[in-house]
């Protein structure tokens, strides 16, 4: 729990104390819960797995389906509105936005054939999705990736790509040096050589 924090601290210059993460931050407790729910999902207790996500919702704001595979150190920033769909695998060290959906695409028809099928995103370490940005379908975000804010993911990402726009598009490589809402701005190049 120390590590979890501490990353979090290590990414947001508005934490101050790991006190404040469990007192304040709603991504926190929509993890913490999630990793309840996940249990009592995973022992197939259904239901109970289900009222543990929708109570977290209530809490939080935070959607996360009690199935969804999550890494060590997510990091739900703001976290209003966020929605991590059932079949979502998330590594370790990722950075999530408010107002994010890890979705599906497939139509509310033939549901008994969607079941055992995977539908939502795979977001490889060290990502970060920017507010708004929506990730769809079973596709793969590679280790490293940006994701703009409010974007639109409908095909694979390469590793260590930036995507912007709707749909999305890839227009460079991410740096190592973490950038909120997942962008490089021009803005920040023009004050480097100022």
């Amino acid at each position: 729990m120390s590590d979890f924090l501490q990353s979090i601290i290590d990414r947001d210059p508005a934490a101050r104390s790991k006190l404040s993460l469990i007192l304040t931050y709603p991504g926190v407790k929509a993890v913490f819960f999630h990793r309840i729910a996940n249990f009592f999902s995973t022992a197939k207790f259904h239901l109970i797995a289900r009222i543990i996500s929708q109570f977290s919702r209530f809490l939080t704001g935070i959607e996360i389906h009690p199935n969804a595979k999550i890494g060590k150190n997510l990091f739900i920033d703001h976290g209003m509105g966020v929605v991590i769909g059932e079949t979502s695998d998330i590594g370790d060290n990722v950075t999530i936005y408010h107002m994010v959906t890890l979705g599906g695409i497939a139509p509310s028809i033939n549901s008994d054939e969607q079941r055992n099928m995977k539908r939502h995103p795979t977001i490889k370490e060290d990502v970060v999705i920017g507010s708004g940005a929506q990730v769809l379908g079973p596709v793969v975000v590679g280790k490293g990736a940006r994701i703009g804010a409010n974007a639109v993911i409908t095909k694979d990402v390469a590793e260590n790509a930036v995507m912007v726009g709707i749909p999305a598009r890839s227009v460079g490589i991410a740096d190592s040096e973490f950038k909120p809402y997942g962008i490089t701005s021009d803005s920040d190049k023009k004050s480097d050589n100022e």
